[in-house]
């Protein structure tokens, strides 16, 4: 049986509730496509930045490599994040289904 991979639509709250504990409330106001740094100034800084992307590690299981991936590109709008995060879930539900 195959996998289902969640809809950006369906991760995005998801990713939203992941990063409200670092983040906090006033990502609630934040338009999915808007940039992280721009919106949260110094609230988003390389240090936040890196604990969203363990928050997104433990909450989607998923693997995040800071060679392969462009993570400051992946990581800094909330829309890009769960596409980010629904491309990890993809590749992963591939290769399960090939072994």
């Amino acid at each position: 049986m195959t996998a289902t991979v969640p809809t950006i639509d369906e991760l995005t709250p998801q990713v939203r509730a992941a990063l409200t504990p670092l983040l906090g409330d006033a990502l609630d106001s934040v338009r999915d496509d808007a940039e992280l740094t721009e919106v949260l100034g110094d609230r988003y800084d390389s240090l936040t930045a890196l604990e969203c992307v363990t928050a997104v590690e433990t909450a989607f299981g998923v693997e995040v490599d800071f060679v392969a991936h462009d993570v400051r590109y992946g990581f800094a709008t909330v829309g890009r994040i769960a596409a980010f995060v629904r491309d990890l879930l993809e590749d992963r539900t591939a290769l399960d289904a090939v072994s």
